[in-house]
């Protein structure tokens, strides 16, 4: 599927909802389930992985999991690739693109900290470059899950400037829905609004102005709840 299908999305009469998957047999269900693309977590494709989020999957692993499942569906794929794993742009894109993923994720934090956005919106201008309109990029921002004095204030400055950059959507990640409601005026375009499976829904997410919603982790820490419940049921009954 291509990246203009896959943009065209962004811009609907409805959001766009993204469960997020993590191995081919969860992208399978959410393309079962009707659903128009398929987003994966890099969270929850590192842990089926044996690793911790936080840009501590090698590379190579996480384009293969990408890879395998955009084989899986024959709907658009987006990735969650962090902060790129520290490639150079050219290289992140060219990867990205040998998987057949036509969208990725790629956020403004590392280790924890905010880097500066203009070093962002450059790096996110030279994949939009070598990527050309074969990609869909949307840029997260990081405000409201780092110590930011305003949050709502930083996230409006750095999606303008990423917004310039080329991106298509911006992310304010865990951005509160009044506030996620204030960022999205005052950016424009298509905006990531943040659902859990407990809430907030993609309803409220789209009242206050989201064009775009996923559920990073969530999902995938619902269904390993599920399991373990399962799991302290099956040693039970006669012995």
């Amino acid at each position: 599927m291509t990246a203009e299908l896959f943009r065209a999305l962004h811009h609907g009469g409805t959001p766009l909802v993204l469960p997020n998957a993590w191995d081919p047999v969860s992208a399978r269900l959410v393309a079962e389930a009707g659903f128009s693309a398929v987003a994966t977590s890099s969270g929850a494709v590192a842990r089926v992985l044996g690793y911790d989020d936080g840009q501590l999957t090698p590379p190579e692993k996480m384009f293969a999991a990408v890879a395998r499942i955009v084989r899986a569906v024959d709907v658009p794929v987006t990735a969650d690739l962090e902060a790129g794993y520290g490639l150079p742009p050219k290289e992140f894109a060219e990867r990205l693109l040998e998987t057949g993923a036509v969208g990725c994720n790629l956020e403004d934090s590392v280790d924890g900290a905010l880097v500066d956005s203009a070093q962002q919106a450059d790096y996110l201008a030279e994949v939009r470059a070598a990527a050309g309109a074969e990609l869909v990029i949307n840029a997260r921002v990081d405000t409201f899950v780092r110590p930011v004095d305003d949050p709502v204030a930083e996230a409006v400055r750095r999606g303008r400037e990423y917004r310039r950059a080329g991106v298509d959507c911006v992310y304010p990640i865990l951005a509160p829905l009044d506030q996620l409601a204030q960022v999205a005026e005052a950016v424009g375009g298509p905006i990531n609004g943040h659902a859990k499976t407990g809430g907030p829904t993609p309803t409220e997410l789209a009242a206050a102005g989201a064009t775009r919603i996923s559920y990073g982790t969530s999902v995938h820490e619902y269904v390993m709840a599920q399991l373990r419940e399962l799991l302290l049921t099956l040693g039970e009954g006669p012995r």
